[in-house]
């Protein structure tokens, strides 16, 4: 299965699983959450190409030669994030293709709200504005 993920600097994680990985399909949901300005740095994967014609400036971080380039650049965070997915999903020993995104959007969320002290103050706060004591 397809997935695909986009890590602001210092920020949230978004993932999406696609109906493929080719250009006319990532662009879309890249232009959707990317603002066009910043650059753009991604791995050697084929599909992220478009990016070299598109609005976006854009760099591509070869791993072969590691994660981080000679300037510093690198895309560590987002690699991070599928390792603690991987890692996380394969207990489950395969998870049906129906609710594989809801699995991704749970560790999207983990992700991007911190330590388990974290979400639950989060979860309370909702559950606060809900009105559920």
């Amino acid at each position: 299965m397809a997935v695909f993920g986009i890590l602001e600097r210092a920020g949230k994680v978004y993932t999406v699983v696609p109906d493929g990985l080719k250009a006319k399909t990532l662009m879309p949901i890249i232009r959707q959450k990317v603002v066009p300005d910043p650059i753009v740095y991604t791995d050697g994967f084929g599909g992220h190409d478009a990016l070299d014609v598109s609005e976006f400036r854009y760099e591509r971080i070869d791993h072969d030669r590691g994660l981080v380039d000679e300037k510093g650049k690198q895309i560590n965070g987002i690699e991070n994030f599928w390792s603690q997915a991987k890692r996380v999903l394969r207990k489950y020993n395969g998870i049906p293709r129906p609710s594989f995104e809801l699995f991704l959007m749970e560790r999207d969320s983990r992700f991007n709200y911190g330590s388990p002290k974290q979400q639950l103050r989060l979860l309370k706060r909702w559950l606060r504005k809900e009105g559920v004591t």
